[in-house]
């Protein structure tokens, strides 16, 4: 008889680390690339990575989230308490809407402001949204702040991943660590 699964399967675990390393990348970049110091090719160069990086986190994220419908995660172990495991629930939850929420009004800012994306440009694709500059504002504000809340939905899960890891060593951790294998 097979042992029950306990962590996360391969697929699952290769894209939370490719999207978290994605939002490692996102987040200063950011940040950057609105500077007023920088040089004006490499602010473009910024611009052109945050967008470009923006839609292929989006695109990950809907594979994501369809192979967690498709393949949901083991429970937690029993040794977590019923409230720990109703935040880890919540932050989950908290983490995919603010990634798609980033995501999203990141597209409309770009689009509706009239600004390419060049990467989608490349393959032919053209925005699916008209030029509407008042719109295009309002997705820069909710982008612009949305950031924060972001980070600290990050911040937490990280440091709900460390504590587990660290001073619990329950196993937690372990479920999506990665396997390497020889």
């Amino acid at each position: 008889m097979a042992s029950p699964m306990t962590g996360y399967r391969g697929p699952a675990r290769l894209l939370h680390w490719i999207v978290a390393l994605a939002i490692f990348v996102m987040l200063p970049v950011g940040g950057i690339m609105v500077g007023d110091d920088l040089d004006r090719g490499t602010q473009n160069f910024l611009f052109i990575l945050h967008k470009n990086l923006g839609v292929i986190i989006l695109l990950l994220m809907i594979v994501r989230l369809a192979y967690r419908v498709m393949h949901p995660p083991a429970p937690l172990p029993a040794t977590v308490p019923g409230w720990q495991k109703r935040v880890a629930v919540a932050t989950h939850v908290a983490l995919y809407a603010m990634v798609f929420f980033m995501t999203i009004t990141g597209y409309v800012r770009v689009t509706m402001g009239g600004f390419p994306i060049e990467g989608l440009g490349a393959i032919g694709l053209h925005p699916l949204l008209p030029r509407n500059e008042a719109i295009a504002e309002i997705a820069k504000s909710l982008h612009f702040y949305g950031r924060f809340v972001l980070v600290a939905l990050v911040l937490l899960h990280i440091g709900a991943a460390l504590h587990h890891a660290i001073i619990l060593r329950d196993g937690v951790f372990r479920r999506i660590w990665p396997v390497w294998r020889s």
